[in-house]
């Protein structure tokens, strides 16, 4: 199964969500622009947010344990903005692929969360320099 969520710069977000042992690819969602470029959004032309999507196998990791993961990663309660990083690409997000999702997101939004909770569109993979960042280079971001 598909999820996708925004939380800030998507390198420590897909770090966290890895811990899950899920798989996962960075890159951009909630635009307006097709095929958009890490310096298009970067520039806030595009209104898309870094994104990851998630591949989940629901009997070993469910939809609740990466909506519990996703809170705790980041401050919900910024608008657009992680702390050093600002502008709508970095807000946070979660886009779902079904009304089950839907549903479950918006009942484990805490009151204070200035979260958008959005259908998901069209998803564009970031360029293969951000995939597995952390990996590629045993970086730190804001977690």
């Amino acid at each position: 199964m598909k999820a996708a969520f925004a939380a800030g710069c998507f390198w420590g977000v897909e770090a966290k969500f890895k811990e899950l042992g899920v798989e996962t690819t960075v890159g951009y969602m909630g635009g307006y622009t097709d095929n958009p470029t890490y310096k298009d959004v970067c520039c806030g032309n595009t209104g898309h947010a870094e994104t990851v999507l998630v591949d989940y196998n629901p009997k070993e990791v469910t939809y609740g344990q990466l909506l519990s993961a996703f809170w705790k990663m980041h401050d919900y309660t910024q608008v657009n903005r992680q702390g050093p990083d600002v502008g709508e690409q970095y807000r946070s997000a979660i886009f779902y692929f079904s009304e089950e999702q839907k549903k479950k997101a918006e009942e484990s939004m805490p009151k204070d969360a200035a979260t958008e909770i959005t259908e998901a569109g069209d998803f564009w993979p970031a360029e293969e320099y951000h995939q597995d960042y952390f990996e590629k280079h045993k970086g730190t971001c804001h977690f």
